[in-house]
């Protein structure tokens, strides 16, 4: 394809997304101008949803396969499945290197996810470009071909990189318009989910565990050497680490169906889940202390776990269940513990989490009463949220 008519087509895709009005077709636009661009059958545009630790489709654009949706409203795919996204990618342009695209087909010997899914649907071959803001990955554009046409080149990724990037300008215009909305629920520096965002989802998921017994369990990290990093190094590479650490979350939580990640603050870190068993999460919380163990200059990461799944007591409200994954974090950190230390199974860290604030060594907990007589239980009526 010759630069002429390549850069049409960037003209013709800047053009197209500006013209649209609603999401909806500024997806539209965005992937029928990438497959129009380079010369492919079908287009798909996704959005890393890192405090759901997915990729999520947001159009299928071209010729589709049985079963796929135009705007589908749930095909998503979790992110430890594709960990270049998280991993490979990350790397690169956080150390100041280009998020090029790659292409794959389905005569690869790896069957891996994307392999997999061109097999699965008839496709030949494909050309994956990230597409990113603000240095982080916001998610990607992917662009199929059929068996029968040539092969994705070296040069065809190079242009989709092009085409990413218009698309990722396009993007951060639109989201101009929605960054009040976002910022009330979104930690800025991870992009995970923020503290008013976990109050209100452990306010719902502690109703439906009242409503039918579901499951709730709460995990609450403190990453380890934070302020050494700061200190030793500045804080532009602590908040690398932070970023870091949120990306091996997202991708943890991934493991864990409907599993919201997010940043409480600081170094502080938490994973709510609803459904999954207490093991389920005591099995991701161990995946994730060791991912945490490999990550450069950290020293680690202190997890507690808290979950109706397992023998905690009477829970009366969302304020208890924080108290206790936070008291086995504490124990976790004190006893500088591997491995996750969870309210139930550890015989200190339901005393510790009831105890009166001026009766443990601990900064104070989230909300706790202030030190004195205990005239009520830690979950009394009007103590406030976590």
């Amino acid at each position: 394809m010759g630069e002429d008519v390549r850069l049409r087509a960037v003209v013709a895709l800047a053009q197209a997304m500006a013209a649209a009005h609603t999401p909806r077709e500024f997806w539209r636009a965005a992937a029928l101008g990438a497959r129009a661009g380079l010369d492919g059958s079908f287009a798909a545009l996704s959005v890393w949803e890192r405090d759901h630790g997915r990729l999520k489709v947001l159009v299928n654009a071209g010729d589709r396969a049985v079963g796929e949706e135009e705007f589908p409203d749930s095909e998503t795919y979790p992110v430890h499945q594709f960990p270049e996204i998280t991993e490979f990618l990350h790397e690169q342009w956080a150390g100041g290197g280009e998020p090029d695209a790659w292409v794959e087909t389905a005569a690869d010997p790896v069957p891996t996810g994307r392999v997999t899914g061109l097999r699965r649907r008839g496709r030949g071959c494909c050309v994956v470009a990230p597409i990113v803001l603000h240095g982080r990955a916001w998610g990607e554009l992917y662009v199929a071909r059929p068996p029968e046409q040539k092969p994705f080149s070296r040069a065809d990724a190079d242009f989709a990189t092009v085409l990413a990037a218009v698309v990722a300008a396009g993007i951060a215009q639109a989201e101009r318009l929605e960054e009040v909305r976002k910022l009330a629920f979104t930690d800025p520096l991870t992009g995970l989910a923020n503290r008013r965002a976990v109050d209100t989802r452990l306010d719902e998921a502690i109703e439906r565990y009242r409503a039918d017994g579901s499951v709730v369990s709460l995990m609450v990290c403190d990453l380890n050497g934070l302020k050494r990093v700061n200190d030793t190094h500045g804080h532009a590479v602590g908040d690398r680490l932070l970023e870091r650490f949120g990306s091996v979350l997202s991708r943890c939580g991934a493991m864990l169906p409907g599993a919201l990640a997010a940043r409480l603050g600081g170094d502080e870190f938490c994973l709510l889940t609803v459904g999954p068993t207490a093991d389920e999460v005591v099995a991701v919380a161990e995946e994730l202390c060791v991912r945490a163990a490999e990550l450069e200059l950290g020293e680690g990461v202190a997890c507690g776990v808290a979950s109706t799944g397992d023998p905690i007591g009477p829970l009366r409200s969302a304020r208890r269940l924080f108290r206790l994954a936070d008291a086995a974090q504490y124990q976790a950190k004190a006893d500088r513990s591997t491995k996750p230390v969870v309210a139930g199974r550890d015989g200190t860290v339901i005393r510790l989490a009831d105890a009166p604030p001026g009766a443990r060594d601990r900064r104070r907990f989230r909300d706790a009463p202030a030190a004195g007589p205990r005239a009520a239980e830690p979950d009394a009526p009007g103590g406030g949220r976590p």
